[in-house]
């Protein structure tokens, strides 16, 4: 079993747990325009507007936002983190996350600096865009030698990052892992996605027939991840995942979704659970023509019209590398013993559901299943056909 203990999550809709399900449950988006990273372009996106910790004591190849950004989701759960060192030992304690940005936004500011006067900033060091960075930093902060690494396959970076941790904990290389996720916002994602038409000028609209693309956003998830049981939280694991690669198209998924079904069986089968267990399905969901097309045909082959379904996206962006565990993290606290009723994110569109798509059952505000939630699905699907899919169940 693979128990995750303790979660951190900083995203658009807040920085703590309290915050973030009060925003969830009542249907509030932290989604808002801005132009900070599209000039002269007002954009929807999931901004985090919460003061983040200082970097200025790390080296200067980890000073970044992305990194400021992964201490606030470690400072949530920092006592736990430190409780595991301190009972396996820091050689026997791992980290392993996801990220698709890194420091990317300082290397934009330094770039637009040497256009203006031919210098870089005192302050710049390439190192800050290196994917591993987030990795080093919170493994150097923790003061841990165990295994400590990135996955960096865009939106199925943490997800494959949490698989990676399950593993590293069942060949008994680690007794605990740090895993989830970290990105944030810069001009280069946003006009990046602009650039293949994928932006949308409006919240996102997953699932209708009037969706126009993805929102952008950022955040960070962190779980402590262990073996063990947690003593004074809700037994929640990570007891499945899935993965596969489409080899279909770099930015299109496989209309036919073949690698899609792959993931989601695979998880089901590591969970050693049927399709009909599940409670609740935390979609990708991006509101792009193409994904939610596939995802919505593989959802109604493999799990029927019942089961209750929402994408998060449209409450804290599509926070691209991150994304995964943000969504896993979602689900986390909808699992809590706070929630007995089972109450389930939103989803949150215009209604206006797509003739030419199977129909579904999006979870209404205010719904619930009555009893706590016990099962639930998140899927990722990235560019590159890269697929990763978790099961987390609830054992108590």
């Amino acid at each position: 079993m693979f128990y995750l203990n303790a979660c951190g999550i900083v995203c658009a809709l807040g920085d703590s747990h309290a915050q973030i399900k009060a925003r969830l449950f009542a249907g509030e988006s932290g989604v808002a325009p801005t132009d900070a990273w599209s000039a002269g372009r007002m954009l929807p996106l999931g901004r985090v507007a919460s003061e983040l910790p200082s970097v200025a004591h790390l080296p200067p190849p980890q000073r970044s936002r992305n990194n400021a950004m992964a201490l606030a989701a470690l400072a949530q759960i920092r006592p736990a983190v430190d409780a595991a060192i301190a009972r396996f030992g820091a050689d026997r304690v791992g980290v392993v996350v996801g990220t698709s940005t890194s420091g990317i936004a300082e290397t934009e500011r330094a770039m637009r600096r040497h256009a203006l006067d031919g210098t870089l900033p005192g302050d710049f060091h390439y190192g800050q865009q290196e994917m591993a960075s987030p990795a080093e930093m919170l493994a150097r902060e923790l003061g841990v030698g165990g295994p400590a690494y990135a996955h960096s396959s865009a939106c199925s970076s943490s997800a494959k990052a949490m698989a990676s941790a399950a593993r590293l904990i069942k060949m008994g290389l680690c007794d605990a892992v740090l895993t989830g996720g970290v990105d944030t916002l810069c001009a280069f994602t946003v006009a990046g996605f602009s650039a293949l038409e994928s932006v949308s000028a409006a919240q996102c609209n997953p699932l209708s027939a009037n969706r126009k693309g993805i929102n952008i956003g950022e955040g960070a998830a962190l779980f402590l991840m262990t073996a063990q049981a947690p003593p004074d939280t809700a037994p929640i694991a990570l007891r499945g995942w899935g993965e596969s690669s489409d080899g279909h198209h770099m930015s299109a998924p496989d209309p036919a979704g073949v690698g899609a079904r792959l993931a989601m069986t695979q998880a089901l089968e590591r969970a050693g659970i049927d399709a009909a267990q599940i409670d609740y399905i935390n979609l990708h969901g991006t509101a792009t023509i193409q994904n939610d097309a596939m995802e919505s045909r593989v959802i109604a082959a493999l799990f029927g019209a019942e089961v209750p379904v929402s994408s998060t996206k449209p409450f804290t962006g599509h926070t691209l590398g991150a994304a995964a565990a943000i969504e896993a993290a979602l689900c986390w606290l909808a699992m809590q013993d706070d929630n007995a009723d089972g109450k389930l994110p939103p989803h949150l569109w215009d209604g206006a559901a797509d003739a030419a798509l199977p129909a579904l059952n999006p979870v209404r505000r205010g719904a619930a299943l009555g009893r706590p939630l016990r099962w639930a699905l998140s899927s990722s699907f990235a560019f590159g056909g890269s697929n990763a899919v978790l099961v987390l169940g609830r054992t108590a």
